[in-house]
């Protein structure tokens, strides 16, 4: 047997081939790529932590990689966009509260619109989702895979494939419509009943006086000027650090209580962020998008500065596309103009978003 030696180079276009990807189109160290790498890794490791899968994935693609071409935070985003869409699911440990593992999603599809069909989940043991005469027919934008079929015949090959058909309210679900002095007030109510938190080394906090369009620079560790309840992180043992709402004095912890609160089956950073969202609001300085009309189309690109929860991000996938690096902003989706003022309604009535004014936009 005779051992010849590939370039790096070499190696990631392999490596390509093998997730199921032209490595001509789609590049190894690209969205779309690492979205894969992730799924591929997550079928022979689940159940793992979020910590594990992200580092056995860089540990694969930096050798074979340019330098800097990927990083942790960059392959951390992308895992929460797949749990956040399905492909993954994200459950707490039974023994230990705080402890969170990734388990496998079932292989299913959503009817985006007719003919288009949104795929999700994960088979293990790097089996592919669907047979190769559909796989040819898959349009992978970002972490999304999407197949495109004639409707006549899509739920049937699909069934075909044992994939499982969930409805769109299913798969969108949403948390109950309430204001966001409702929710800011439930969980000050919660942080008034719990134990004293003592010290809590590495607590990282979002101050919400800074601009609302400049997430990562909200994060920092506490002042003696911080007073009241933030949106917080605090690091473990093992895994990402855990979300949790602080109540702090003189930049000095007092109480905590740890996300998810209301739903132990939604990951935690999809009710922190929507906690986050209420500070704001209540604040009187509302989480912003922006909203860009394409030239010739009818069309607009809505873009975001700060995450949002995953039932939201779901809703944005039925109704638009997302987009890969827009610029000056964290993530961004081109929607028909049709599906825009239910879109704005939705984001103002679930997020209390409000979009820029026009001026702001350009």
């Amino acid at each position: 047997m005779k051992l010849s030696a590939l370039s790096a180079a070499e190696c990631s276009a392999l490596s390509v081939r093998t997730l199921g990807m032209d490595p001509g189109l789609i590049p190894l160290t690209s969205a779309e790529g690492l979205a894969e790498s992730l799924r591929r890794a997550a079928s022979f490791m689940c159940p793992t932590s979020p910590s594990r899968l992200v580092d056995a994935v860089l540990g694969a693609v930096r050798p074979v990689s340019s330098p800097d071409a990927v990083d942790r935070d960059k392959l951390m985003e992308i895992l929460d966009l797949l749990i956040g869409a399905g492909d993954l699911l994200e459950l707490r440990h039974e023994a230990e509260r705080s402890t969170r593992l990734l388990y496998l999603a079932p292989p299913s599809y959503v009817e985006r619109a007719p003919g288009s069909h949104l795929l999700l989940g994960v088979r293990p043991y790097g089996a592919p989702l669907v047979d190769t005469d559909l796989a040819e027919h898959i349009e992978r934008e970002g972490h999304t895979r999407t197949l495109v079929l004639d409707d006549a015949t899509a739920h049937k090959l699909l069934a075909r494939d044992r994939m499982q058909r969930l409805s769109r309210e299913r798969w969108a679900a949403s948390p109950a419509k309430e204001s966001a002095a409702v929710l800011v007030e439930r969980v000050r109510a919660m942080l008034n009943v719990v134990s004293p938190s003592g010290d809590i080394a590495e607590l990282e906090l979002l101050d919400p006086t800074k601009p609302v369009r400049y997430y990562r620079g909200r994060w920092g560790t506490p002042t003696e000027a911080q007073s009241g309840d933030f949106l917080g992180r605090r690091p473990q043992a093992y895994g990402a650090p855990l979300w949790c709402a602080v109540r702090v004095d003189g930049g000095s912890p007092q109480r905590l209580v740890e996300f998810p609160m209301d739903d132990p089956t939604v990951p935690a950073r999809d009710e922190a962020w929507r906690y986050q969202m209420g500070i704001d609001e209540v604040r009187g300085n509302p989480q912003l998008y922006r909203v860009t009309p394409v030239a010739g189309r009818d069309d607009s690109v809505v873009s975001f500065f700060s995450p949002i929860p995953g039932f939201a991000e779901r809703y944005l996938q039925l109704v638009g596309l997302a987009l890969p690096d827009p610029p000056r902003a964290l993530f961004a989706f081109r929607v028909p103009n049709g599906a825009m003022p239910d879109l704005e309604t939705w984001l103002a009535d679930m997020l209390w978003m409000k979009a820029l004014p026009e001026e702001s936009a350009r």
